[in-house]
């Protein structure tokens, strides 16, 4: 919850966040795939971060500020994360399947997404994912490098 001033300036009152995508920008297979799903009808209803932006400093290393309320930069951009609206944090799977239940075109991948069986290979999955992703990045990297 965000606490917004009201009309007359002295009280506040609780409003929902808008959800969040928190992605990797550097990454050309993650920008490919928020490029898709930003297209979608909901997404304007998503605020999208770009977590590689200024997140180099003057030395080039990573920088760990803290981009929202228990994730740091560091951490975002190792995994994928998504903030509901309610200000809970979810990475891996479960904000992949979370995302999906937010955008109408993938809210039937979203809901089984996030059924307890599922939920769980597709969280083994993405950890698959991570490690070879360097790789992926480096071949999209090296096939848009070539004419």
């Amino acid at each position: 919850m965000v606490t917004m001033p009201t009309n007359n300036g002295t009280e506040s009152i609780n409003k929902p966040a808008r959800p969040a995508v928190f992605f990797d920008g550097s990454c050309p297979l993650c920008t490919a795939e928020i490029a898709t799903y930003r297209k979608c009808r909901g997404a304007d209803d998503i605020d999208w971060i770009d977590v590689a932006e200024s997140a180099a400093d003057a030395d080039g290393e990573t920088s760990a500020d803290t981009i929202a309320p228990g994730l740091s930069r560091a951490d975002a951009m190792r995994r994928f994360h998504m903030r509901r609206a309610d200000g809970t944090i979810v990475s891996g799977g479960a904000a992949f399947a979370e995302l999906w239940t937010s955008l109408p075109a993938f809210s039937w991948a979203g809901r089984i997404g996030q059924m307890r069986p599922v939920a769980v290979l597709l969280e083994g999955a993405y950890r698959l994912f991570l490690p070879v992703r360097p790789l992926l990045q480096k071949l999209v990297r090296t096939r848009k490098a070539s004419p």
